[in-house]
């Protein structure tokens, strides 16, 4: 699985395409945070909020083009008959592929940490809040966890690579924020609207957000994560 794991690494770093996803995400953030109009350092305070805020929307483009070629090429190129005669299990192939892709994710998010240290060293004490930080990056891992699961899911659905980056960017924005629009529409009964916003990944992302690390999140993401594996391996025995 690790041989794997390396592959996929090696293989999105070898390509150009890779790196211009990471440069882009990193300067988009940068350009927004920094430089256009009601950037971070207009506000009164040290605040990332909205960052956080923004980092979401910019995953939904960036995890699908990590994603979509962990399964979707192997199938095209015949590769997948190779990959199946070695001693490895579905579980493996998966799990390769997708720790893979997520330690991808990991290091584009990982420079974004200098913009909270450039804020503290911007500011006035007491600076920023550091536990809500904390949090809040926290909440960004999970969600770039369960986006990655979900991309490699949609993935393996098809042999073609942009219709999987389409359904990947269609289903990642579903589970952000389509059941948060739901619980607005009006009509839905009180109460019923809660609990279909907290279907949403919004909801505990949020949560996380604020510096709760409460394991009603925890365990909702970890069961997200297990259902999406569970659709990749459903969609890998078809195969």
């Amino acid at each position: 699985m690790w041989a794997l794991y390396r592959k996929e690494i090696s293989q999105y770093f070898s390509s150009l395409s890779g790196i211009i996803a990471i440069a882009v995400f990193l300067v988009v953030n940068g350009l927004v945070l920094f430089v256009f109009e009601d950037n971070l350092l207009d506000f009164g305070y040290a605040t990332l909020d909205r960052f956080f805020e923004l980092s979401p929307w910019i995953l939904l483009l960036l995890i699908p083009a990590i994603t979509m070629r962990s399964f979707a090429e192997e199938f095209r190129t015949g590769t997948w008959e190779v990959l199946r005669s070695q001693p490895l299990t579905l579980w493996q192939l998966m799990l390769g592929k997708y720790f893979g892709a997520l330690f991808v994710v990991v290091i584009a998010l990982l420079p974004t940490f200098f913009y909270a240290l450039l804020l503290q060293l911007l500011s006035a004490d007491p600076g920023l809040d550091w536990g809500a930080t904390f949090g809040s990056y926290l909440g960004l891992f999970f969600l770039s966890a369960v986006f990655t699961a979900i991309g490699i899911w949609c993935s393996s659905l098809s042999a073609n690579t942009i219709v999987a980056f389409l359904i990947a960017l269609l289903s990642m924005a579903v589970f952000y924020y389509g059941f948060h629009a739901i619980s607005l529409i009006p009509g839905i009964p009180t109460g019923v609207d809660y609990w279909i916003e907290w279907t949403g990944i919004d909801f505990h992302y949020r949560s996380l957000s604020r510096g709760l690390l409460l394991l009603s999140d925890l365990v909702y993401f970890s069961s997200l994560l297990f259902l999406f594996f569970l659709f990749t391996l459903r969609n890998l025995r078809v195969r």
